[in-house]
Protein backbone atom coordinates (compact mmCIF):
# COMPACT_ATOMS: atom_id res chain seq x y z
CA UNK A 1 0.00 0.00 0.00
CA UNK A 2 1.32 3.42 -0.98
CA UNK A 3 1.83 6.23 1.51
CA UNK A 4 -0.24 8.81 -0.38
CA UNK A 5 -3.99 8.78 -0.95
CA UNK A 6 -5.67 7.17 -3.93
CA UNK A 7 -8.66 8.75 -5.67
CA UNK A 8 -11.87 6.84 -6.17
CA UNK A 9 -14.18 8.41 -8.76
CA UNK A 10 -17.84 7.51 -8.23
CA UNK A 11 -20.18 7.21 -11.21
CA UNK A 12 -22.81 4.45 -11.50
CA UNK A 13 -21.77 2.91 -8.17
CA UNK A 14 -23.13 5.27 -5.50
CA UNK A 15 -22.62 3.17 -2.36
CA UNK A 16 -19.94 2.03 0.10
CA UNK A 17 -21.08 -1.56 0.70
CA UNK A 18 -19.79 -4.57 -1.27
CA UNK A 19 -17.85 -2.36 -3.66
CA UNK A 20 -15.14 -3.90 -5.84
CA UNK A 21 -13.89 -0.52 -7.01
CA UNK A 22 -13.46 0.89 -3.51
CA UNK A 23 -11.68 -2.29 -2.47
CA UNK A 24 -9.23 -1.90 -5.36
CA UNK A 25 -8.62 1.75 -4.50
CA UNK A 26 -8.17 1.00 -0.80
CA UNK A 27 -5.45 -1.52 -1.67
CA UNK A 28 -3.45 1.43 -3.06
CA UNK A 29 -3.87 3.85 -0.16
CA UNK A 30 -6.35 5.89 1.84
CA UNK A 31 -9.32 6.60 -0.43
CA UNK A 32 -10.23 10.12 -1.52
CA UNK A 33 -13.88 9.95 -2.71
CA UNK A 34 -14.56 12.04 -5.80
CA UNK A 35 -17.57 12.81 -8.00
CA UNK A 36 -16.87 14.57 -11.30
CA UNK A 37 -19.81 16.08 -13.14
CA UNK A 38 -18.58 16.27 -16.72
CA UNK A 39 -20.44 17.12 -19.91
CA UNK A 40 -21.40 13.49 -20.64
CA UNK A 41 -22.96 13.07 -17.19
CA UNK A 42 -24.77 16.40 -17.49
CA UNK A 43 -26.27 15.36 -20.82
CA UNK A 44 -27.32 11.94 -19.51
CA UNK A 45 -29.09 13.43 -16.51
CA UNK A 46 -30.65 16.29 -18.47
CA UNK A 47 -32.29 13.79 -20.83
CA UNK A 48 -34.56 12.50 -18.05
CA UNK A 49 -35.70 14.73 -15.17
CA UNK A 50 -36.58 11.72 -13.00
CA UNK A 51 -33.12 10.26 -13.58
CA UNK A 52 -31.62 13.54 -12.41
CA UNK A 53 -33.80 13.51 -9.30
CA UNK A 54 -32.77 9.96 -8.45
CA UNK A 55 -29.08 10.66 -9.06
CA UNK A 56 -29.04 13.76 -6.86
CA UNK A 57 -30.83 11.92 -4.05
CA UNK A 58 -28.39 9.01 -4.31
CA UNK A 59 -25.39 11.38 -4.23
CA UNK A 60 -26.75 13.09 -1.11
CA UNK A 61 -27.17 9.70 0.56
CA UNK A 62 -23.62 8.70 -0.41
CA UNK A 63 -22.21 11.91 1.03
CA UNK A 64 -24.10 11.25 4.29
CA UNK A 65 -22.63 7.73 4.45
CA UNK A 66 -19.15 9.09 3.89
CA UNK A 67 -19.59 11.70 6.61
CA UNK A 68 -20.62 8.90 8.93
CA UNK A 69 -17.24 7.35 8.20
CA UNK A 70 -15.38 10.59 8.93
CA UNK A 71 -15.02 11.55 5.26
CA UNK A 72 -17.03 13.42 2.66
CA UNK A 73 -17.60 13.46 -1.08
CA UNK A 74 -15.39 15.85 -3.05
CA UNK A 75 -17.39 17.28 -5.97
CA UNK A 76 -15.86 18.82 -9.04
CA UNK A 77 -17.37 20.01 -12.34
CA UNK A 78 -15.32 19.83 -15.51
CA UNK A 79 -13.45 17.48 -17.82
CA UNK A 80 -12.65 14.11 -16.25
CA UNK A 81 -8.96 13.88 -17.10
CA UNK A 82 -8.00 17.44 -16.24
CA UNK A 83 -10.02 17.35 -13.01
CA UNK A 84 -8.52 14.12 -11.72
CA UNK A 85 -4.96 15.11 -12.67
CA UNK A 86 -5.31 18.45 -10.92
CA UNK A 87 -6.73 16.84 -7.78
CA UNK A 88 -4.08 14.11 -7.75
CA UNK A 89 -1.34 16.75 -7.94
CA UNK A 90 -2.94 18.79 -5.15
CA UNK A 91 -3.14 15.90 -2.66
CA UNK A 92 -0.20 13.79 -3.83
CA UNK A 93 -2.40 10.89 -4.93
CA UNK A 94 -0.80 8.03 -6.81
CA UNK A 95 -3.72 7.56 -9.16
CA UNK A 96 -7.42 6.91 -9.46
CA UNK A 97 -9.82 4.01 -9.72
CA UNK A 98 -13.39 3.79 -10.99
CA UNK A 99 -15.97 1.20 -11.99
CA UNK A 100 -16.06 0.06 -15.60
CA UNK A 101 -18.87 1.13 -17.91
CA UNK A 102 -20.30 -1.28 -20.47
CA UNK A 103 -22.10 0.72 -23.15
CA UNK A 104 -19.74 1.62 -25.98
CA UNK A 105 -19.61 5.44 -25.56
CA UNK A 106 -18.91 5.19 -21.82
CA UNK A 107 -16.39 2.37 -22.26
CA UNK A 108 -14.54 4.47 -24.84
CA UNK A 109 -14.52 7.35 -22.36
CA UNK A 110 -13.03 5.00 -19.74
CA UNK A 111 -10.26 4.00 -22.16
CA UNK A 112 -9.43 7.62 -23.01
CA UNK A 113 -9.34 8.59 -19.33
CA UNK A 114 -7.12 5.64 -18.46
CA UNK A 115 -4.65 6.57 -21.19
CA UNK A 116 -4.64 10.24 -20.18
CA UNK A 117 -3.92 9.46 -16.52
CA UNK A 118 -1.22 6.91 -17.32
CA UNK A 119 0.49 9.35 -19.67
CA UNK A 120 0.56 11.79 -16.73
CA UNK A 121 2.35 9.18 -14.60
CA UNK A 122 -0.70 8.19 -12.55
CA UNK A 123 -2.08 4.72 -11.94
CA UNK A 124 -5.53 4.19 -13.48
CA UNK A 125 -7.59 1.19 -12.32
CA UNK A 126 -10.81 0.33 -14.15
CA UNK A 127 -12.66 -2.21 -12.01
CA UNK A 128 -15.56 -4.50 -12.95
CA UNK A 129 -18.22 -3.99 -10.30
CA UNK A 130 -21.68 -3.98 -11.94
CA UNK A 131 -22.14 -7.70 -12.65
CA UNK A 132 -22.94 -10.25 -9.96
CA UNK A 133 -20.51 -12.73 -11.54
CA UNK A 134 -17.34 -11.36 -13.18
CA UNK A 135 -17.05 -11.86 -16.93
CA UNK A 136 -13.70 -13.59 -16.65
CA UNK A 137 -15.32 -16.34 -14.58
CA UNK A 138 -18.18 -17.00 -16.99
CA UNK A 139 -15.88 -16.69 -20.00
CA UNK A 140 -13.43 -19.21 -18.52
CA UNK A 141 -15.92 -21.98 -19.31
CA UNK A 142 -15.82 -21.20 -23.03
CA UNK A 143 -13.48 -22.94 -25.41
CA UNK A 144 -13.08 -19.68 -27.36
CA UNK A 145 -11.50 -17.21 -24.98
CA UNK A 146 -12.21 -13.51 -24.98
CA UNK A 147 -15.49 -13.43 -26.89
CA UNK A 148 -18.04 -13.88 -24.15
CA UNK A 149 -21.46 -15.38 -24.83
CA UNK A 150 -23.88 -14.51 -27.62
CA UNK A 151 -26.65 -16.86 -26.40
CA UNK A 152 -28.27 -16.71 -22.98
CA UNK A 153 -28.98 -20.42 -22.35
CA UNK A 154 -25.33 -21.58 -22.18
CA UNK A 155 -24.41 -18.44 -20.24
CA UNK A 156 -27.09 -19.16 -17.63
CA UNK A 157 -25.94 -22.75 -17.29
CA UNK A 158 -22.48 -21.53 -16.29
CA UNK A 159 -23.62 -18.48 -14.31
CA UNK A 160 -25.95 -20.26 -11.90
CA UNK A 161 -23.21 -22.65 -10.70
CA UNK A 162 -20.58 -19.99 -9.98
CA UNK A 163 -20.05 -18.50 -6.50
CA UNK A 164 -20.68 -14.81 -5.89
CA UNK A 165 -17.82 -12.99 -4.23
CA UNK A 166 -18.04 -10.32 -1.55
CA UNK A 167 -16.06 -7.09 -1.37
CA UNK A 168 -16.79 -6.17 2.22
CA UNK A 169 -13.46 -5.27 3.83
CA UNK A 170 -14.13 -2.57 6.44
CA UNK A 171 -10.68 -2.82 8.01
CA UNK A 172 -8.96 -2.32 4.66
CA UNK A 173 -11.21 0.53 3.55
CA UNK A 174 -10.05 3.78 5.06
CA UNK A 175 -10.60 7.29 3.81
CA UNK A 176 -8.05 10.06 3.43
CA UNK A 177 -8.27 13.01 5.79
CA UNK A 178 -8.52 16.18 3.75
CA UNK A 179 -9.49 19.82 4.09
CA UNK A 180 -10.01 20.16 0.34
CA UNK A 181 -12.73 22.51 -0.79
CA UNK A 182 -15.64 20.76 -2.49
CA UNK A 183 -18.06 22.27 -4.93
CA UNK A 184 -21.75 21.96 -3.95
CA UNK A 185 -23.50 18.63 -4.28
CA UNK A 186 -25.46 18.35 -7.53
CA UNK A 187 -29.00 19.71 -7.46
CA UNK A 188 -31.84 18.60 -9.78
CA UNK A 189 -32.30 22.14 -11.07
CA UNK A 190 -28.88 22.20 -12.75
CA UNK A 191 -30.11 19.35 -14.98
CA UNK A 192 -33.50 20.93 -15.65
CA UNK A 193 -35.41 18.78 -13.13
CA UNK A 194 -37.96 20.22 -10.67
CA UNK A 195 -36.81 20.36 -7.06
CA UNK A 196 -40.27 19.65 -5.67
CA UNK A 197 -40.44 16.04 -6.91
CA UNK A 198 -37.59 14.69 -4.80
CA UNK A 199 -37.11 10.91 -4.86
CA UNK A 200 -35.82 8.62 -2.13
CA UNK A 201 -32.58 6.93 -3.13
CA UNK A 202 -29.36 5.55 -1.68
CA UNK A 203 -28.03 2.29 -0.30
CA UNK A 204 -30.40 2.25 2.69
CA UNK A 205 -33.42 2.69 0.43
CA UNK A 206 -32.16 -0.05 -1.92
CA UNK A 207 -31.55 -2.47 0.96
CA UNK A 208 -35.07 -1.89 2.27
CA UNK A 209 -36.51 -2.55 -1.19
CA UNK A 210 -34.63 -5.84 -1.42
CA UNK A 211 -35.65 -6.91 2.07
CA UNK A 212 -39.30 -6.06 1.42
CA UNK A 213 -39.25 -7.94 -1.89
CA UNK A 214 -37.77 -11.07 -0.33
CA UNK A 215 -40.25 -10.94 2.54
CA UNK A 216 -43.40 -10.17 0.53
CA UNK A 217 -43.29 -10.79 -3.20
CA UNK A 218 -40.31 -12.92 -4.17
CA UNK A 219 -42.00 -16.21 -3.32
CA UNK A 220 -44.84 -15.45 -5.76
CA UNK A 221 -42.55 -14.12 -8.48
CA UNK A 222 -43.20 -17.00 -10.90
CA UNK A 223 -46.95 -16.46 -11.01
CA UNK A 224 -47.34 -12.77 -10.24
CA UNK A 225 -44.34 -10.96 -11.77
CA UNK A 226 -45.97 -10.80 -15.21
CA UNK A 227 -49.23 -9.37 -13.81
CA UNK A 228 -48.82 -5.58 -13.96
CA UNK A 229 -51.75 -4.73 -11.69
CA UNK A 230 -50.22 -6.74 -8.83
CA UNK A 231 -46.72 -5.44 -9.50
CA UNK A 232 -44.72 -8.02 -7.54
CA UNK A 233 -41.43 -7.14 -9.18
CA UNK A 234 -38.43 -6.07 -7.12
CA UNK A 235 -38.30 -2.42 -8.31
CA UNK A 236 -34.51 -2.58 -8.04
CA UNK A 237 -33.71 -1.64 -11.64
CA UNK A 238 -32.87 2.01 -10.92
CA UNK A 239 -30.94 1.08 -7.78
CA UNK A 240 -28.85 -1.46 -9.70
CA UNK A 241 -28.28 0.95 -12.59
CA UNK A 242 -26.89 3.65 -10.26
CA UNK A 243 -25.14 1.10 -8.07
CA UNK A 244 -26.83 2.01 -4.79
CA UNK A 245 -26.90 -1.74 -4.24
CA UNK A 246 -24.64 -4.34 -5.80
CA UNK A 247 -25.97 -7.19 -7.92
CA UNK A 248 -23.76 -9.46 -5.81
CA UNK A 249 -25.65 -8.48 -2.65
CA UNK A 250 -28.95 -9.23 -4.36
CA UNK A 251 -27.86 -12.65 -5.57
CA UNK A 252 -26.37 -13.63 -2.21
CA UNK A 253 -29.55 -12.61 -0.38
CA UNK A 254 -31.72 -14.65 -2.76
CA UNK A 255 -29.45 -17.68 -2.46
CA UNK A 256 -29.65 -17.44 1.34
CA UNK A 257 -33.44 -17.36 1.02
CA UNK A 258 -33.25 -20.48 -1.15
CA UNK A 259 -31.49 -22.30 1.69
CA UNK A 260 -34.71 -22.24 3.73
CA UNK A 261 -35.67 -25.94 4.06
CA UNK A 262 -39.33 -25.07 4.56
CA UNK A 263 -39.86 -23.40 1.18
CA UNK A 264 -42.50 -24.90 -1.08
CA UNK A 265 -41.41 -26.12 -4.49
CA UNK A 266 -43.25 -23.28 -6.28
CA UNK A 267 -41.54 -20.77 -3.99
CA UNK A 268 -38.15 -22.17 -4.97
CA UNK A 269 -39.14 -21.86 -8.62
CA UNK A 270 -40.01 -18.20 -8.03
CA UNK A 271 -36.66 -17.40 -6.42
CA UNK A 272 -34.79 -19.19 -9.20
CA UNK A 273 -36.71 -17.22 -11.82
CA UNK A 274 -35.72 -13.99 -10.13
CA UNK A 275 -32.07 -15.12 -10.14
CA UNK A 276 -32.53 -15.83 -13.84
CA UNK A 277 -33.52 -12.19 -14.32
CA UNK A 278 -30.32 -11.06 -12.57
CA UNK A 279 -28.34 -13.46 -14.76
CA UNK A 280 -29.99 -11.91 -17.82
CA UNK A 281 -28.76 -8.52 -16.63
CA UNK A 282 -25.20 -9.86 -16.29
CA UNK A 283 -25.55 -11.45 -19.73
CA UNK A 284 -26.39 -8.15 -21.41
CA UNK A 285 -23.54 -6.38 -19.62
CA UNK A 286 -21.00 -8.92 -20.86
CA UNK A 287 -22.57 -8.85 -24.32
CA UNK A 288 -22.01 -5.09 -24.53
CA UNK A 289 -18.46 -5.47 -23.19
CA UNK A 290 -17.41 -8.10 -25.74
CA UNK A 291 -19.50 -6.69 -28.60
CA UNK A 292 -19.41 -2.89 -28.26
CA UNK A 293 -20.81 -2.43 -31.76
CA UNK A 294 -24.23 -3.42 -30.40
CA UNK A 295 -24.81 0.11 -29.14
CA UNK A 296 -25.17 1.26 -32.74
CA UNK A 297 -26.02 -1.86 -34.74
CA UNK A 298 -27.65 -5.29 -34.29
CA UNK A 299 -25.67 -8.17 -32.83
CA UNK A 300 -26.95 -10.44 -35.63
CA UNK A 301 -24.89 -9.70 -38.71
CA UNK A 302 -27.68 -10.85 -41.04
CA UNK A 303 -30.03 -8.18 -39.63
CA UNK A 304 -27.70 -5.17 -39.88
CA UNK A 305 -29.12 -4.06 -43.20
CA UNK A 306 -32.73 -4.94 -42.43
CA UNK A 307 -34.98 -2.04 -43.43
CA UNK A 308 -36.51 -0.92 -40.14
CA UNK A 309 -38.22 2.44 -40.53
CA UNK A 310 -37.06 5.52 -38.67
CA UNK A 311 -40.56 6.96 -38.61
CA UNK A 312 -44.23 6.02 -39.00
CA UNK A 313 -47.48 8.03 -39.16
CA UNK A 314 -48.41 6.53 -35.77
CA UNK A 315 -45.02 7.01 -34.10
CA UNK A 316 -46.15 10.06 -32.15
CA UNK A 317 -49.26 8.17 -31.03
CA UNK A 318 -47.00 5.43 -29.65
CA UNK A 319 -44.78 7.99 -27.96
CA UNK A 320 -47.79 9.61 -26.32
CA UNK A 321 -49.61 6.43 -25.26
CA UNK A 322 -52.48 6.98 -27.71
CA UNK A 323 -52.27 3.94 -30.00
CA UNK A 324 -55.80 2.69 -29.26
CA UNK A 325 -54.35 -0.49 -27.70
CA UNK A 326 -55.04 -0.15 -23.96
CA UNK A 327 -52.12 -2.21 -22.61
CA UNK A 328 -49.57 -0.44 -24.79
CA UNK A 329 -50.97 2.97 -23.88
CA UNK A 330 -51.09 2.14 -20.16
CA UNK A 331 -47.42 1.18 -20.17
CA UNK A 332 -46.31 4.33 -21.97
CA UNK A 333 -48.32 6.52 -19.63
CA UNK A 334 -46.96 4.73 -16.57
CA UNK A 335 -43.45 5.45 -17.84
CA UNK A 336 -44.27 9.11 -18.37
CA UNK A 337 -45.76 9.51 -14.91
CA UNK A 338 -43.33 7.44 -12.84
CA UNK A 339 -40.13 6.94 -14.86
CA UNK A 340 -40.71 3.17 -14.75
CA UNK A 341 -42.79 0.67 -16.71
CA UNK A 342 -43.75 -2.84 -15.66
CA UNK A 343 -41.25 -5.27 -17.29
CA UNK A 344 -43.81 -7.42 -19.08
CA UNK A 345 -45.65 -4.38 -20.41
CA UNK A 346 -42.31 -3.03 -21.67
CA UNK A 347 -41.99 -6.11 -23.86
CA UNK A 348 -45.49 -5.63 -25.29
CA UNK A 349 -45.04 -1.90 -25.91
CA UNK A 350 -41.60 -2.42 -27.50
CA UNK A 351 -42.93 -5.25 -29.66
CA UNK A 352 -45.71 -2.96 -30.88
CA UNK A 353 -43.22 -0.31 -31.98
CA UNK A 354 -40.86 -2.71 -33.75
CA UNK A 355 -43.40 -5.03 -35.39
CA UNK A 356 -46.81 -3.34 -35.63
CA UNK A 357 -45.22 -0.05 -36.71
CA UNK A 358 -41.98 -1.52 -38.12
CA UNK A 359 -39.94 1.23 -36.45
CA UNK A 360 -36.25 0.83 -35.66
CA UNK A 361 -35.50 -0.40 -32.13
CA UNK A 362 -33.04 2.48 -31.65
CA UNK A 363 -35.91 4.97 -31.96
CA UNK A 364 -37.70 3.24 -29.08
CA UNK A 365 -34.55 2.97 -26.99
CA UNK A 366 -33.82 6.67 -27.35
CA UNK A 367 -37.43 7.67 -26.69
CA UNK A 368 -37.66 5.70 -23.43
CA UNK A 369 -34.27 7.08 -22.38
CA UNK A 370 -35.99 10.49 -22.13
CA UNK A 371 -38.36 9.20 -19.45
CA UNK A 372 -36.69 6.36 -17.58
CA UNK A 373 -35.12 6.72 -14.14
CA UNK A 374 -32.74 3.88 -14.96
CA UNK A 375 -29.31 4.70 -16.34
CA UNK A 376 -28.14 1.46 -17.94
CA UNK A 377 -27.51 2.01 -21.67
CA UNK A 378 -25.92 -1.43 -22.13
CA UNK A 379 -29.06 -3.11 -20.79
CA UNK A 380 -31.27 -0.91 -22.95
CA UNK A 381 -29.30 -1.95 -26.05
CA UNK A 382 -29.52 -5.64 -25.17
CA UNK A 383 -33.19 -5.65 -24.22
CA UNK A 384 -34.35 -3.65 -27.25
CA UNK A 385 -32.38 -5.84 -29.65
CA UNK A 386 -33.77 -8.95 -27.94
CA UNK A 387 -37.34 -7.76 -28.48
CA UNK A 388 -36.67 -6.59 -32.05
CA UNK A 389 -35.33 -10.00 -33.05
CA UNK A 390 -31.91 -8.65 -34.07
CA UNK A 391 -29.89 -9.39 -30.92
CA UNK A 392 -29.06 -12.33 -28.70
CA UNK A 393 -32.46 -14.06 -28.87
CA UNK A 394 -31.79 -17.20 -30.89
CA UNK A 395 -35.43 -17.79 -31.91
CA UNK A 396 -35.95 -18.31 -35.63
CA UNK A 397 -38.58 -15.57 -35.73
CA UNK A 398 -39.11 -12.56 -33.44
CA UNK A 399 -41.65 -12.86 -30.64
CA UNK A 400 -44.50 -10.62 -31.70
CA UNK A 401 -46.86 -9.90 -28.82
CA UNK A 402 -50.56 -9.52 -29.51
CA UNK A 403 -51.45 -6.58 -27.22
CA UNK A 404 -55.10 -7.64 -26.86
CA UNK A 405 -54.27 -11.21 -25.89
CA UNK A 406 -51.60 -9.99 -23.50
CA UNK A 407 -54.10 -7.65 -21.83
CA UNK A 408 -56.68 -10.39 -21.42
CA UNK A 409 -54.10 -12.85 -20.10
CA UNK A 410 -52.16 -10.64 -17.70
CA UNK A 411 -54.62 -7.87 -16.87
CA UNK A 412 -57.92 -9.77 -17.01
CA UNK A 413 -59.68 -7.41 -14.59
CA UNK A 414 -58.49 -4.36 -16.52
CA UNK A 415 -57.16 -2.85 -13.28
CA UNK A 416 -53.76 -1.89 -14.72
CA UNK A 417 -55.22 -0.38 -17.89
CA UNK A 418 -57.85 1.60 -16.02
CA UNK A 419 -55.27 2.91 -13.57
CA UNK A 420 -53.05 4.49 -16.22
CA UNK A 421 -55.45 5.26 -19.07
CA UNK A 422 -57.76 7.86 -17.60
CA UNK A 423 -60.26 7.65 -20.46
CA UNK A 424 -60.92 4.01 -19.58
CA UNK A 425 -61.12 4.23 -15.80
CA UNK A 426 -64.90 3.62 -15.78
CA UNK A 427 -65.05 1.16 -18.67
CA UNK A 428 -66.32 -2.33 -17.64
CA UNK A 429 -63.93 -5.18 -18.30
CA UNK A 430 -66.47 -6.83 -20.60
CA UNK A 431 -66.29 -3.77 -22.82
CA UNK A 432 -62.49 -3.81 -22.72
CA UNK A 433 -62.58 -7.42 -23.90
CA UNK A 434 -65.24 -6.74 -26.52
CA UNK A 435 -67.63 -9.24 -28.00
CA UNK A 436 -66.69 -11.10 -31.15
CA UNK A 437 -67.52 -8.97 -34.14
CA UNK A 438 -67.94 -5.77 -32.10
CA UNK A 439 -65.96 -2.66 -32.87
CA UNK A 440 -64.03 -2.30 -29.59
CA UNK A 441 -63.36 1.39 -30.15
CA UNK A 442 -67.06 2.12 -30.71
CA UNK A 443 -67.90 0.27 -27.47
CA UNK A 444 -65.16 2.06 -25.53
CA UNK A 445 -66.36 5.45 -26.70
CA UNK A 446 -69.75 4.84 -25.08
CA UNK A 447 -68.21 4.38 -21.63
CA UNK A 448 -65.04 6.47 -21.70
CA UNK A 449 -65.05 9.75 -19.80
CA UNK A 450 -62.96 11.28 -22.63
CA UNK A 451 -62.67 10.04 -26.21
CA UNK A 452 -60.24 7.14 -26.46
CA UNK A 453 -58.23 7.11 -29.70
CA UNK A 454 -58.94 4.84 -32.62
CA UNK A 455 -56.47 2.05 -33.25
CA UNK A 456 -53.55 3.20 -35.33
CA UNK A 457 -53.00 -0.19 -37.02
CA UNK A 458 -54.67 -3.56 -37.43
CA UNK A 459 -52.41 -5.79 -35.37
CA UNK A 460 -52.78 -9.09 -37.22
CA UNK A 461 -52.26 -7.56 -40.63
CA UNK A 462 -49.23 -5.53 -39.47
CA UNK A 463 -47.68 -8.53 -37.72
CA UNK A 464 -48.06 -10.79 -40.76
CA UNK A 465 -46.58 -8.15 -43.03
CA UNK A 466 -43.59 -7.64 -40.75
CA UNK A 467 -42.94 -11.39 -40.40
CA UNK A 468 -43.01 -11.77 -44.17
CA UNK A 469 -40.36 -9.05 -44.53
CA UNK A 470 -38.29 -10.44 -41.67
CA UNK A 471 -38.29 -13.99 -43.01
CA UNK A 472 -37.53 -12.85 -46.53
CA UNK A 473 -34.53 -10.87 -45.30
CA UNK A 474 -33.22 -13.54 -42.91
CA UNK A 475 -33.57 -16.43 -45.34
CA UNK A 476 -33.10 -14.63 -48.61
CA UNK A 477 -36.44 -15.91 -49.96
CA UNK A 478 -39.88 -14.40 -50.33
CA UNK A 479 -42.40 -16.48 -48.37
CA UNK A 480 -45.88 -17.22 -49.64
CA UNK A 481 -47.26 -16.67 -46.14
CA UNK A 482 -46.02 -15.86 -42.67
CA UNK A 483 -46.85 -17.21 -39.27
CA UNK A 484 -49.67 -15.58 -37.38
CA UNK A 485 -49.02 -13.60 -34.22
CA UNK A 486 -50.60 -15.53 -31.36
CA UNK A 487 -48.65 -14.68 -28.23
Amino acid sequence: MADGPFIYRFARDLRLDDHAGLEAAAAQGAVLPLLVIDRALEERLARSPRRALFFCAAVRALDEELRGRGSRLIVRRGALGATIKHLAHAVGAGGAAWSASYDAPSAQSDARLQSELEEAGLRALVVHDAAAVPFEETSAARSTAGLGYRAFAPYLEVWRDLPVSSHEHPLLLRFAATELHSEPLPQPSEFGAPERDALAAGSKVATRLLERFLAESALQYATAAAVPAEDRTSHLSAELSFGTISARSVVRAVRVRLDDPFLLSEERVSLKLFLRAIAHRDFFLQLAWFHPQTHAEPLQEKMRDFAFERSHPALDAWRGGRTGFPLVDAGIRQLHETGWMHPHVRAVAASFLCFDLGVDWRVGRDEWDRWSVEDDPALADGNWQWIAGVGADMAQFPRIYNPDRQRRRYDPSGAYVRRWVRELERVPVAVLDGARGDDPQLSLSLFACDPYPQRVVEHERAARAFLARYRAHAQGVTPVSARRSNR
